[in-house]
Order: structure tokens, then sequence, then C-alpha cells
């Protein structure tokens, strides 16, 4: 497919849209106030970046993925699926418990119920849906390379698209608290990129634009855990 490097910048912009820049839209949804923008648009995320994701995997190789490869992506989808609704809910209860608190309402901080939320909101969806989506990368980048169509990788457009998935990615892991998910998969991917890819990055590009995407963010934690011994959240330090 001679537009598979467009489609990667297509993915990466999307996944900046509905991953980081959906947290500027917290104010109240006219239908339903107690949810907020960020809630209602968020529901839009798996509709949208499902088809991309597919788009990807059925367009990245010469021949139709097999049965196995298949299957293994709708696990890996379903996976994500169920965590982004598990993530959804769970946070949007969870940022209602600390408006209601600020405003001097009901204090639920101290309560069983917010432990819970949290425990789905922060760590259970984290981890399911951080899986899910290096799953799914491995599974493009494996799809791809049984099988390449040989395209020619536009660089001015894979380019720029892993510069901004690299940085979601990033943050992804880091504000999720899933670096020990993140960070194994991108030193992984850029070693393989190294070692294994490096003559077909120019042909490849799902796998040229993953190996950008993986190695800004690999720059970027290491740049994060040297400067503060660790790798807390944007929260924890006050960035957001």
């Amino acid at each position: 497919m001679k537009r598979l490097s467009l489609l990667t910048l297509v993915f990466a912009v999307l996944s900046l849209v509905f991953f980081m820049l959906l947290v500027f839209f917290r104010t109240p949804f006219p239908v339903k106030p107690l949810m907020s923008w960020q809630d209602a648009l968020d529901l839009l995320t798996p509709l949208v970046l499902v088809p991309v994701y597919w788009l990807l995997f059925r367009y990245s190789a010469g021949a139709s993925p097999g049965l196995t490869e298949e299957i293994a992506f709708l696990i890996l989808a379903a996976l994500w699926v169920m965590s982004h609704g598990m993530h959804l809910s769970a946070n949007s209860i969870s940022n209602l418990i600390d408006s209601l608190k600020r405003s001097g309402g009901i204090d639920a901080t101290a309560t069983d119920i917010y432990t819970l939320t949290y425990f789905y909101d922060e760590t259970l969806s984290h981890y399911l849906g951080h899986i899910g989506l290096v799953g799914l990368a491995s599974l493009l980048i494996y799809h791809e390379w049984r099988g390449p169509v040989r395209a020619r990788t536009v660089w001015w457009q894979a380019g720029p698209a892993g510069l901004v998935y690299g940085f979601t990615l990033f943050c992804l892991f880091v504000e999720g608290q899933t670096v020990p998910v993140g960070l194994p998969f991108t030193v992984l991917v850029v070693l393989f990129g190294l070692v294994w890819g490096r003559k077909r990055l120019a042909v490849q590009p799902v796998l040229a634009f993953f190996f950008v995407s993986c190695l800004v963010a690999l720059v970027l934690f290491l740049g994060w855990g040297l400067y503060w011994g660790s790798f807390p959240q944007f929260t924890e330090v006050g960035l957001i």
C-alpha cells in the first residue's frame, strides 16, 4: 500500500488527540452535567482508533493475515477496548469524587468506594490497556515483517508520525504508571530495528514508524528517569 506512511501519521495524530488532548475538555457535558466533554468525546476513542489499527494490520503486508494473526488481533483489540471502557467510567467517577471534595461537598476519598474506583482507574485499566497497546504494535511489526508489501517509507510522513507517537507513548506510560510495560517494549523495538531491521526501514513503513516512536520514547524515558531518579507521574511533580 503506497499510503502506509501517511496512515501512520494519521494514526499518530489521532492517538495524540484521543489519548492526550482530551484531558483539556473537562468542562461539564450539557446533556449530562455529571459527565465532562472529555468523557463524552472519549466514547469515540475505540470507534476511531480500532479501525485505523485494522487498516495498518490489513495493508502492511502483501498477503492477507492468517487465522492465528486475526485471532491475535481480535484478542488484543478486545483487551484494549475492555480496558478503555473500564478506565473511562472509573476515571469519570474519580474526577467527580475529587470535584465534590474541592467544592466542599461529600468527601469520599477515604472510603472503599474511592479505593476500588482508583484501582480500576489507575491500575487495572492502565495495565490491561497498555499491554493490549504494545501487543497490537508488536503484532503489526510482526505481520509486516512476515510478508512486507515493500512500500517505500516516506520519511517526511513516518518521521513526524514517530515523533508524535513516541511522545504520546512516553506520556501514556509515565502518567499511567506502566513504565514496567513501556520501557522494555521500547528497548526491544529499538534493538530489533538496529540489529535486524536496519536494512528494511526504508521499505517497511510500519516498522520505521514504530522504530522512530520507540526511539523517541526511550530517549524521553532516559531523560526523565535520570532527572528525577525514578519515573514519577506528571501530576506528582506538578506539571499537570
